[in-house]
């Protein structure tokens, strides 16, 4: 017997996880002020999307993992037609190093390069918006190749997680440059901001099972099979 996971649902699950993390990660910050709640210990660090190293960056982590593995998977299936299996295992790659990233903020070290300011306080988007327009070219022959809703749901995801990832940091920059990251405003720009990057990558991993269900691959779970049991002993008579 194999239990397959509807794709409906998995949706509903994904989405529905993702929204009690950042609707808890939003409420911590709106109740902070109001409840006195400390900054440095307690539910604040420990849910809010504007602190690292808790349960958003672990979550966002998981996600940008399970696409990589899935990637992988596609990366393996598609030794079969020979077409683009360096593009899926450089995705593959692209991701985990960003789930690694998100756990570790290699990226925060790239802002120490450029000392400037304004939209600009958060350096480092120079050279991640550079490689992301490398990228973008690298894999313009590949994304033209996809089925179209395939491509449109990659080009999709991928908007909303770059607008969340680099584009929303500069407005973020220009609060924290002005009035630092220990308010309301900052709080908010920076929930919109961790709310697309996560709505990104689960919209991203939808399409990779979409991909594959036209692959003619599905999700399924066997269960265990049992195990033999042991042979009764017979008695001498």
């Amino acid at each position: 017997m194999q239990i397959t996971l509807p794709r409906a649902r998995l949706q509903v699950a994904l989405l529905a996880v993702m929204a009690v993390i950042a609707g808890v990660g939003l409420g911590v910050e709106v109740l902070k002020p109001l409840l006195h709640l400390r900054s440095q210990s307690g539910v604040v660090p420990l849910f809010s999307l504007s602190y690292e190293q808790n349960v958003p960056t672990w979550y966002t982590s998981s996600l940008l993992f399970v696409c990589s593995l899935t990637l992988a998977v596609i990366a393996v299936g598609a030794r079969r037609t020979g077409k683009f299996v360096k593009h899926w295992w450089g995705l593959s790659a692209a991701f985990l190093y960003i789930s690694l990233d998100e756990v570790v903020e290699i990226h925060e070290a790239a802002s120490s390069w450029l000392d400037l300011g304004g939209v600009l306080y958060f350096s480092w988007v120079i050279p991640a918006a550079a490689a992301v327009a490398v990228f973008a070219v690298v894999y313009l022959r590949f994304l033209s190749h996809l089925p179209r809703d395939t491509r449109n749901r990659f080009l999709l995801s991928g908007g909303i997680y770059v607008t969340g990832a680099l584009v929303l940091e500069l407005p973020l920059g220009y609060w924290t440059e002005r009035a630092g990251s220990d308010n309301l405003i900052y709080a908010l720009i920076d929930f919109v901001e961790e709310s697309m990057e996560m709505l990104g990558v689960n919209l991203f991993l939808l399409s990779l099972v979409d991909h594959l269900a036209v692959q003619g691959w599905t999700i399924g779970f066997s269960p265990a099979a049992p195990e033999p049991r042991p042979a009764a002993l017979e008695h001498p008579t």
